[in-house]
C-alpha cells in the first residue's frame, strides 16, 4: 500500500518508508493512499478474533506485505504480550448505556503502550534487517514519553531523545520516563508547555537536512503507524458489545488533545466499523470542541487542567482530517495550513461545518466538572477514573440518548493521576510498580524552550 502526504508534494511510500519518515518531507503527515474498506461479512468474521489476532488482520492490510506474514504476527504478538490482562482492552459494563473501555493494562499503565508496543518493536525489527540506525525523537504530554521509552530502551541500533514541558506533567509521568537509566534514553526537561515541545519537535523534522544527517525518526502520533495501531481496540470494543446483542447504536466518547485517537476512531469508521456517534471530549483548552461547534480553528490561552495530557492547543493530527473533510485534495490543505502559519486560525462554514458536525460531536469539559465526575462515578458504581476518562464520561452523558449506547476510553490509570484523585479525599492503593518509581534516581536534562537548545543536546546525544 502507497502512503501519500496530505499536502502532496512527495512520492508516494510504502508502510516501511512511512514509519521512517514520520512527519513527510514537505511538511505534511502521511495517510493510506486508499482506506480499506471491510465487508459486513469480514466483520462478522473478525467478531471471534482475539485482541492480537485482530490487531494482525488489520496491520496486514496496511502493511500490504513489506513484512511477511508470520513475522508481523511476531512484532504483534510480543507486542501484546506484555499486557497484564489477557484481553488486552478489556470493555468494562458501569452501567446500561455506559462501558469503559480499559486501555491501560500494558507496561506504562497508559493507552499510549498499545501503539508505542509496536512501534518499538518495528523500529527494532527495522533497524536489524536494514542494519540501519534509529535515532527517535518525541515530544509528550505525559503518556508518550514514558511508553516509547519502555517500548525501545536497551535496544540495540535505537536511541532515544523524549521532550516533556518541565514541571507540567503529572508526578508519575515523569518518574516514569526519568527513572530508566538506559544509555539509549535521554530526557530534556522543556521550559515551556507541551505545544512549544510539539512545536520543536515539527520544526526539527521539517529540516530536512538536519533530519536525515541525525537519522531522525518519530515517535509522536505524526507518525502513520501510531493511528494505525489505535484503530485496532475500536474495534475490539465494537465487536465485544456485538456478541452481548448491542451493536446497533454504539457511540465512542474519546478525551482527546493532539486528536490522533479520535482520528484513529474516525478511520475506523472509514473502513466500515458502523460507529454511530464520534463524540470528542475536551478540557478546558479546548480548541477543537470550537472547531467542531464553531468552525473555528484557533488557538486560545493555555490552561493547566487536572487533565494535563490533553492540555494542548495545537492537535498535531488535526491535518490529517482536513485531508478527508476538504476531499482528499492536498492543495486545499497545503493553501489551509498555510493560512493557520500565517493568521494562526483556520475557519471553515456552511456544508465543511456541517459535515464536522455530522462525523463529531464536541464537549469541553471544566476542571470542577471533572471532579465532580470522577466522585460521582466512584460513590455510583464504584468505578474510579482518571481525571482524561472523566472527561470522556462527562461528554458521553451529554449526549447517549435513551436507545444508544456509549463506549467512553479510558487512557489511563487513575493512579497516574493521584494528586486529582486525593482533592476528592479518595484514596487508592498504586499498584506495585508505580510504588516502586518514587525510590528510584531520576536522569534528565534542563533545557530553554527552543530549537537551537534542543539540537545541541541532539547532537550530543546522537
Amino acid at each position: 500500500m502507497d502512503y501519500i502526504s496530505t499536502r502532496g508534494k512527495i512520492a508516494p511510500v510504502g508502510f516501511i518508508d512511512g514509519v521512517l519518515m514520520g512527519l513527510a518531507d514537505d511538511g505534511g503527515l502521511l495517510v493510506p493512499k486508499q482506506i480499506p474498506q471491510l465487508s459486513e461479512a469480514t466483520l462478522n468474521a473478525w467478531q471471534q478474533l482475539s485482541y492480537p489476532e485482530l490487531a494482525l488482520e488489520l496491520f496486514s492490510l496496511y502493511v500490504d506485505g513489506e513484512i511477511p506474514r508470520e513475522e508481523l504476527k511476531q512484532l504483534v504478538d510480543e507486542s501484546y504480550g506484555t499486557f497484564r490482562d489477557d484481553e488486552v482492552t478489556p470493555v468494562r459494563r458501569v452501567n446500561n448505556g455506559l462501558h469503559i473501555l480499559e486501555l491501560f493494562h500494558g507496561p506504562t499503565f497508559a493507552f499510549k503502550d498499545i501503539a508505542l508496543q509496536f512501534l518499538g518493536n518495528l523500529y527494532a525489527y527495522i533497524s536489524k534487517k536494514h542494519n540501519s540506525t534509529i535515532h527517535i525523537l518525541g515530544a509528550t504530554s505525559g503518556d508518550t514519553g514514558a511508553s516509547a521509552i519502555e517500548g525501545v530502551r536497551g535496544k540495540e541500533g535505537i536511541r532515544i531523545c523524549i521532550l516533556h514541558p518541565h514541571g507540567k506533567v503529572s508526578k508519575v509521568q515523569e518518574l516514569q520516563m526519568t527513572t530508566v537509566d538506559d544509555a539509549n534514553v535521554l530526557n530534556l526537561s522543556v521550559d515551556g508547555n507541551f505545544d512549544d515541545c510539539q512545536r520543536i519537535i515539527k520544526e526539527l523534522f521539517a529540516d530536512v537536512n538536519f533530519k536525515q544527517q541525525y537519522h531522525l525518526r518519530a515517535i509522536n502520533s505524526i507518525n502513520i503507524a501510531r493511528i494505525l495501531a489505535q484503530t485496532v481496540y475500536y474495534f475490539y470494543a465494537y465487536f465485544q458489545l456485538a456478541k452481548q446483542g448491542q451493536g446497533e447504536k454504539v457511540n465512542f466518547s474519546v478525551p482527546t488533545g493532539n486528536f490522533g485517537d479520535i482520528f484513529a476512531g474516525y478511520m475506523a469508521k472509514r473502513m466500515g466499523l458502523p460507529i454511530n456517534k464520534l463524540i470528542l471530549a475536551t478540557n478546558e483548552n479546548n480548541i477543537l470542541e470550537r472547531f467542531v461547534t464553531e468552525g473555528v480553528y484557533q488557538p486560545g490561552e493555555f490552561r493547566g487542567t487536572h487533565s494535563p495530557s490533553m492540555d494542548i492547543q495545537v492537535a498535531s493530527n488535526f491535518e490529517r482530517y482536513l485531508y478527508y473533510l476538504n476531499g482528499e485534495d492536498a492543495g486545499i490543505v497545503s493553501g489551509l495550513m498555510d493560512d493557520f502559519k500565517r493568521d494562526g486560525r483556520i475557519v471553515i462554514a456552511g456544508e465543511a461545518l456541517r459535515q464536522v458536525q455530522a462525523d463529531f460531536a464536541a464537549y469541553g469539559v471544566q476542571n470542577d466538572e471533572c471532579l465532580s465526575e470522577i466522585s460521582s462515578c466512584y460513590k455510583e458504581y464504584g468505578y474510579l477514573l482518571d481525571p482524561h476518562t472523566a472527561c470522556g464520561v462527562a461528554a458521553a452523558h451529554r449526549f447517549t440518548a435513551e436507545d444508544e449506547v456509549t463506549v467512553a476510553l479510558s487512557t489511563a490509570h487513575p493512579a497516574k493521576f493521584d494528586e486529582a484523585i486525593r482533592i476528592l479525599d479518595i484514596k487508592q492503593t498504586a499498584p506495585a510498580q508505580i510504588q516502586a518509581l518514587s525510590d528510584k534516581p531520576q536522569f534528565q536534562t534542563r533545557v530553554t524552550g527552543t530549537n537551537e537548545a534542543v539540537s545541541e543536546q541532539l547532537v550530543r546525544f546522537f
